[in-house]
């Protein structure tokens, strides 16, 4: 199975998800003294390097810079001069063959991004009977030029260490599963870290008063992440509303039902209701070019009225791509919104109970949830009191999709932003229908431990919901971002 196979299938859950394209850059290694030596050495080793730049470039929404092969100091300008230009979010620097440190520091240090640094054979093992047979050592020698990766890159290491630069390494071959699944993992961090800095966040109202632990530091937010903050206004979104025609109500019922299973037990009025408000707000997401929101309001009147009607359509919203946090919980938007660019979900839920017998702990809201991550359809279903809140209204009923699950917070301390991620598995069982989302979580530590790390790890009370385990992509994505990353369970 070539690398091109072996990318599509690390990446095949994410592709149809994934609309942000990262910049990758790519370049290789080598030393111009062997060219003259060694005939063909060269034209082998780019074809290496073609043949990776292939495989990165069939992931979904990627744009590989390939700087081609940096083997003299002026080629280390120029790959330095073209992949700065480029803005790319994440290098690779693939060890063709044995190289000097002095010709890649250079570009490692003007690109501004971490390098990973590509330690991959052309095979599991080098051809020993093959070179052996070759009976002249001049060619033997260039034969095993072309599998020289291991040389350089303890030197790599040692520079990069000693200059103060961010780097890592994947080891294997060139059709090597396990390399190829790091690489993959590597690409979806870098679209992450592209999507994040491309996101522009809206935030409509205010925190929940008292919750202080929603409460943060937006510049922070926007300095760690790049997200721009968008300030929003219910009066806004308010004359949205106020244009809307019958049709465009009538459009909004039938995705409501396209997309929902909705109760018999809804009124046509909260329907309607319901309906119109989720055409203001996706006209406001539109019009501010949103990628995520975080709200919260409490008013009176015409603003109560939209306040009390919003589940919906932010649900709909969410599973667009484009995450809604209640509660103002601009943190766990931004969470919400790095599993969405991992193409996971990413749902809005906070700890709602632990079942002892079952060992196992309860999540959900009464939020938006995330329907493409839904075990069978979501319900659309009447509250008759929102707890806590004013007024009734829709409600989301739902419970993730069984299997594995990774659950993310971003959250901030005295230090900084940092992420807490921790994977577990959503499980079979009885849940309340309270017009909640609401699904059962085992952990591998057990519940009991789960939630005393948990809590002591700092998190808000809320989280985000991903499907699949992404520890390994979250873990890079915070190498990108330059933050820590804490890990329960």
């Amino acid at each position: 199975m070539n690398s091109i196979a072996l990318l599509k299938i690390h990446c095949l859950y994410y592709m149809d998800k994934i609309t942000t394209r990262a910049r990758i850059g790519l370049f290789a290694t080598g030393l111009d003294t062997y060219w003259n030596q060694f005939e063909g050495l060269r034209d082998h080793l780019n074809a290496y390097r073609e043949e990776i730049a292939a495989g990165i470039g069939t992931a979904d929404g990627v744009e590989v810079v390939d700087a081609g092969m940096v083997d003299s100091p002026e080629k280390a300008i120029a790959a330095a001069t073209l992949l700065a230009q480029k803005e790319v979010d994440l290098v690779f620097l693939y060890v063709a063959t044995y190289c000097l440190s002095s010709t890649i520091l250079p570009v490692a240090q003007r690109i501004g991004c971490p390098v990973i640094v590509l330690n991959l054979q052309p095979a599991a093992a080098i051809d020993y009977r093959k070179i052996n047979a070759l009976g002249d050592r001049g060619r033997m020698t260039g034969m095993w030029l072309e599998n020289c990766q291991a040389c350089s890159v303890p030197e790599i290491a040692n520079v990069f260490n000693r200059a103060g630069l961010r780097y890592d390494i994947v080891t294997g071959y060139l059709k090597d599963p396990l390399a190829w699944e790091q690489i993959a993992d590597w690409v979806a961090a870098a679209k992450v870290y592209r999507g994040m800095r491309e996101n522009r966040l809206g935030i409509l109202g205010h925190y929940y008063g008292g919750m202080l632990d929603v409460y943060t530091d937006i510049t922070r937010q926007s300095a760690v992440f790049g997200t721009h903050m968008e300030m929003l206004e219910m009066c806004e979104l308010k004359r949205y509303r106020d244009q809307l025609t019958e049709e465009d109500v009538n459009a909004k019922l039938r995705e409501f039902r396209a997309n929902f299973d909705v109760s018999p037990e809804c009124e046509e009025s909260e329907l309607r209701r319901a309906a119109a408000t989720s055409v203001a707000l996706d006209r406001m997401v539109g019009n501010h070019r949103l990628g995520a929101m975080a709200y919260y309001y409490e008013g009176e009147g015409a603003y109560e009225d939209i306040a009390t009607s919003v589940i919906a359509g932010n649900t709909l919203l969410t599973g667009r791509g484009i995450p809604v946090a209640g509660e103002c919980e601009v943190k766990n938007a931004q969470a919400m919104k790095i599993l969405s660019l991992l193409g996971t979900g990413g749902s809005f839920s906070e700890f709602y109970a632990m079942d002892f017998d079952d060992d196992i702990v309860m999540l959900g809201h009464d939020g938006p949830a995330h329907f493409e991550i839904a075990e069978g359809r979501v319900g659309l279903v009447p509250l008759p009191v929102y707890h806590g809140k004013p007024g009734r209204g829709l409600s989301i009923q739902m419970s993730v999709k069984q299997g594995p699950v990774t659950l993310l917070s971003v959250c901030e301390d005295r230090k900084g932003v940092y992420l807490l991620a921790a994977e577990g598995e959503a499980v079979e069982g009885p849940t309340l229908q309270i017009g909640n989302t609401n699904s059962r979580y085992r952990f591998a530590c057990g519940a009991r431990k789960f939630m005393d790390a948990w809590s002591k790890a700092g998190p808000s009370h809320h989280c985000a919901i991903g499907v699949g385990h992404q520890l390994e992509r979250l873990k890079k994505s915070a190498f990108l971002f330059d933050i820590p990353i804490v890990t329960v369970g």
